[in-house]
């Protein structure tokens, strides 16, 4: 650990003013930017460095040590929950807020000790290591504890933020901005303002963030390739624009970012706001724990409240259900091979519950489905789910992470009650998570409102990126985007389904008329080797970046790979005794409109290649992968 004088020397790049510093590191953390953990590609192993680089700059800030603290990443809302189960000797917090900077981002350094006692922790992805329909493996700390996708940017700006206050003996980041600057101009104003349709798509994914960079492979240094938007997506320069210009607001301009970006979100998703309303939060994961907490609140008494979803369910829209107080149970409509719902066992599960009673006071009270699926692709036919649920008095929730960035949504015409999405998953990785309910079915305690409000709005800067990036969105066409992303999607199936040993799942025909409703999502193995070698290959050999594992959907990938309730018991075991263990899983490919042919291209023969084992002389990659990780490591701190 470096000491103060050290720390004070050299964080500071030069020429530049602290707030200007701060956003130079965040710009360079955005060229490399991918989800953390689990990605095999060069930016997902930087960003997950980046991550667990930023847990040792709040400890050093706070002149504590790793073998005593363990740093928690989290939004306003979940700090005050934690910091109620914990004596005040227990930890130490820090905030964006307090620097000026509307990040939304709380650091809570909590000694070790306390962590073994009975830490409540909030349901979500990467909560878990692993879970059946009645059992669960949580993480270990700290991702126990940070359910859903991480605010990446925010945290790691936070922590380069803590650097350059110490080196430049501030207390508060500030600035002057221009006077002329407004709300509507930060959301809708850029250089591409007159584009539209092809010609904003082409102009777009020129602005990429991160396209133009290059990382080390066996075979020299290499463009990546970014196959992994289904975790997180890059951002356009446009929307770094605007979040650049969000960070340090006076409050008034916060409010119009807040009111403009409700109404851009509203009109997005076809969501009139005379009968919607629209909460900002952290992700995903809590938007959907929010329904969760909110429908228990707002139970019957003389009846039980039964959750009802699919098979095809990210860990998210499973677990929030699964412990919520007020919900009595929660049943799982099985999915065909390709992940479609059968409309009539909907039907006839919701009948058999609902109107004939047929199991005394229990009562569907809402059926939570995914809007796409973030494993084989699906999208289900949400208007005539939404139809079916109603009509048998039930409300509709639709996880829409996968959903929003790749296909029109149209609330209103499908029926949806509650949707929830992230902002990360549509090109604004800024840590912004939205829930968008009917007005009135929310119910919260008393006080217990405003602070989720509060903690959502507290991200001014990625409520800004979102505005923006829907903006431009709506002005490109999302059928345009649809359409492009069908055709790569149906040339990487065609690809790869011709590769022999490699083993695709889901729709493998693009000329089927199931394949109409098939997004940019394709999961695969390779006979005999485990996803993650398989996913390494790809990187290694040509700078790809995919996903391995089981993508937060247990339940979905065990039943793809046949493994039944005996081989569940025997997994238990198994990740019981042996943690450290890789699970079988499988490599994803997840397409954005960043993506071209070419890209599928290269992923095709660079399977082909990997399958038949080809042999690649080249220099140790070990070595070049270390030098690349500590090279861009020093460009966002320049301290490390």
């Amino acid at each position: 650990m470096k000491g103060k004088t050290e720390t004070a020397r050299d964080a500071l790049l030069p020429n530049a003013d602290p707030l200007e510093n701060l956003q130079q590191s965040m710009l360079a953390a955005l060229e490399s930017y991918s989800n953390v953990h689990r990605g095999s590609g060069h930016y997902s192993m930087v960003t997950t460095r980046l991550f667990e680089r930023a847990r040792e700059i709040v400890l050093e800030h706070l002149g504590l040590t790793a073998a005593d603290y363990l740093v928690i990443f989290c939004n306003p809302r979940r700090a005050a929950s934690l910091r109620q189960q914990l004596d005040n000797s227990a930890f130490r917090i820090l905030s964006s807020e307090d620097l000026g900077l509307s990040f939304g981002v709380r650091a809570i350094a909590v000694r070790r000790s306390a962590l073994k006692k009975s830490l409540q922790a909030e349901p979500g992805g990467g909560t878990a290591r692993l879970l059946a329909s009645d059992w669960v493996i949580w993480a270990k700390a700290p991702g126990r504890y940070e359910p859903g996708t991480p605010a990446i940017v925010n945290i790691l700006a936070f922590a380069r933020a803590l650097q350059i206050a110490r080196s430049a003996g501030i207390r508060r980041f500030t600035d002057p901005g221009n006077p002329a600057m407004t709300a509507h101009a930060i959301l809708h104003d850029d250089t591409l303002t007159e584009l539209t349709g092809t010609v904003l798509l082409d102009a777009l994914r020129e602005t990429m963030i991160g396209r133009a960079g290059v990382v080390p492979t066996l075979n020299g240094r290499r463009p990546f390739i970014n196959l992994d938007n289904g975790a997180s997506t890059p951002a356009f320069e446009p929307v770094w624009q605007a979040a650049r210009k969000a960070m340090c607001l006076p409050s008034e301009m916060q409010q119009e970012i807040l009111r403009e970006t409700r109404a851009i979100c509203a009109a997005f998703l076809h969501a009139p706001p005379d009968e919607y309303e629209i909460v900002f939060t952290s992700n995903t994961t809590e938007s959907i724990n929010l329904v969760a907490g909110s429908l228990a609140a707002g139970r019957a008494r003389d009846t039980e409240t039964v959750i009802l979803n699919t098979m095809l369910e990210h860990n998210s829209n499973d677990l929030a259900w699964r412990g919520e107080p007020g919900i009595q149970s929660v049943l799982r409509l099985m999915v065909d091979q390709y992940g479609f719902i059968n409309p009539a066992e909907l039907e006839s599960t919701l009948r058999a519950y609902n109107q004939e009673q047929n199991y005394g006071p229990k009562r569907i009270r809402l059926v939570s489905v995914s809007g796409a699926s973030n494993v084989l692709g699906t999208y289900n036919d949400i208007a005539r789910i939404g139809k079916i649920v109603h009509a048998y008095g039930a409300q509709l929730m639709v996880d829409a992470a996968q959903w929003v960035a790749h296909r029109e949504v149209d609330m209103t015409r499908c029926g949806i009650d509650y949707l929830a999405f992230s902002a990360h998953k549509v090109y604004a990785p800024f840590g912004c998570g939205v829930l968008v309910a009917r007005k009135g079915m929310l119910t919260f305690k008393a006080g217990e409102t405003e602070m989720i409000r509060s903690s959502g709005e507290e991200n001014t800067m990625g409520i800004a990126a979102l505005g923006k990036s829907l903006t431009l969105l709506q002005r490109v066409g999302m059928e345009l985007v649809w359409q492009e992303e069908q055709a790569l999607t149906a040339k990487t199936v065609r690809g790869l389904a011709g590769i022999p040993g490699l083993k695709l799942f889901g729709m493998k025909d693009p000329a089927s008329p199931p394949f109409q409703n098939k997004g940019g999502v394709v999961v695969f193995e390779l006979k005999g080797s485990m996803p993650g070698n398989l996913a390494r290959e790809l990187a290694r050999h040509a700078g790809i970046g995919v996903r391995y594992g089981c993508h937060c959907t247990h339940m979905l990938i065990k039943h793809l790979l046949g493994i039944g309730p005996a081989l569940e018991k025997i997994q238990f075991l198994v990740v019981t005794l042996f943690p450290k263990l890789q699970l079988q899983g499988l490599v994803r490919v997840s397409l954005g409109i960043g993506n071209t042919s070419d890209d599928i291209e290269r992923l095709i023969a660079t399977s082909g290649q990997v399958v038949v084992k080809k042999k690649i002389d080249g220099p140790d990659y070990k070595s070049m992968m270390d030098s690349y990780l500590c090279e861009v490591t020093q460009k966002v701190f320049p301290s490390f």
